[in-house]
């Protein structure tokens, strides 16, 4: 056999070279196939998260009275089914006591509305079953992900029961709107099940040994405070949710201030005082402007922190958490101060929904460094 020198370069048609690189291209179009999946998943809950939260704006969640999974599918298709619609409306709180007198035409409207908001849900099942048992009969699904892709479709069954256990609280009694802790609940596990699907498709925008890796380079003390800010961005998240469902947003337009004063009048009136974090609506916004102070200065403390990151993109994600605070920051003072508007109050929501998923990208980030090259 010839010698070969100490430091010759092995050629590029090596056997091993071709044999490795061939299996991570295999794994790596298989991960891709379900991140693409993922990625029209996540857009579908986006737009849900929109149009659930218009359809609350428009006072429209209670206009269908009955959950009919399967043939809730299709709409009224005569006159006598939609009048049977509007005659069931008009046995509800919310007719009675406030929407007397409504015509067909406007019951139509507020109808669409929930409608369509229910049809999303259905059309994101779908997706998400059809999705799946193609991925499976086509063997894209990575080894071990089977089980995390179904935990997606039992969170998504589960919001459709919890949103009929926040619809059912309106349909009796004096209420006038659904309970506003069913709402927050409704709207907590959309954030759950969307910052869960961020997390799977940043898992599968690299191949798994590259993952393993870069696992090795974690950086504790950000992971630590990735954790920190996910939740305390989902408690924000979910104090929005009780100040949409009392409608706590359009009073005390003032700030700083609230009434002319740090705290609004008659904080703690309702009796017993726990009712007041859920029914009173100067107490609802006071802890949603404080625990917007409070996230605020944890971000900041979390962005400063990665500044001494080794990993640029790291650093850069918790900068892009930052940014997005000062904006969603502003955007909650001009919606307040303007009586929260449909139009601004959508914005701000769709605000919480860009700041939730980047700070799940900085928890992956510094969980998952991306590596770099030595000179930066």
């Amino acid at each position: 056999m010839a010698k070969r020198a100490i430091f010759q370069e092995v050629g590029d048609d090596a056997p091993r070279t071709a044999a490795t690189g061939g299996i991570a291209a295999g794994q790596r179009g298989d991960r891709l196939a379900v991140r693409a999946w993922l990625i029209v998943l996540f857009a579908l809950v986006v737009v849900m998260i929109a149009v659930g939260g218009l359809t609350r704006l428009t006072d429209s969640g209670l206009s269908i009275t009955e959950w009919r999974p399967l043939t809730g599918a299709l709409p009224p298709l005569s006159d006598e089914r939609w009048q049977a619609e509007f005659d069931l409306y008009r046995q509800i709180p919310e007719y009675q006591l406030q929407n007397r007198g409504m015509s067909m035409a406007e019951f139509k409207v507020i109808y669409w509305w929930e409608w369509g908001h229910r049809q999303l849900g259905r059309v994101i099942g779908l997706v998400w079953a059809v999705g799946l048992i193609a991925l499976l009969a086509t063997r894209k699904v990575p080894p071990g992900w089977t089980p995390r892709l179904i935990a997606l479709g039992v969170l998504g069954g589960l919001q459709g029961v919890i949103g009929w256990w926040m619809v059912s609280s309106g349909l009796t009694g004096t209420m006038l709107d659904v309970a506003s802790y069913r709402l927050a609940v409704h709207l907590g596990l959309a954030f759950v099940i969307l910052g869960t699907i961020a997390w799977f498709m940043l898992d599968l925008s690299r191949p798994q040994a590259q993952l393993v890796q870069a696992h090795r380079l974690r950086e504790p003390r950000l992971a630590t405070w990735g954790t920190v800010i996910i939740a305390a961005t989902f408690l924000q998240v979910i104090w929005g949710a009780l100040v949409a469902g009392i409608d706590a947003g359009r009073n005390y337009i003032d700030w700083p201030l609230m009434a002319g004063g740090l705290t609004p009048p008659g904080m703690w009136e309702i009796a017993p005082w726990w009712r007041n974090l859920f029914e009173n609506d100067g107490t609802v916004q006071f802890f949603h402007r404080l625990w917007g102070y409070v996230l605020f200065g944890l971000i900041l403390a979390a962005w400063w922190s990665a500044r001494s990151s080794a990993h640029r993109k790291t650093e850069v994600a918790f900068a892009g958490v930052m940014h997005m605070t000062w904006l969603q920051m502003l955007l909650g003072i001009v919606t307040v101060m303007h009586s929260s508007p449909w139009y601004l109050a959508i914005v701000h929501q769709f605000g919480a929904v860009i700041l939730l998923s980047l700070t799940v990208r900085a928890r992956h980030r510094a969980s998952y460094p991306i590596p770099q090259s030595v000179r930066g």
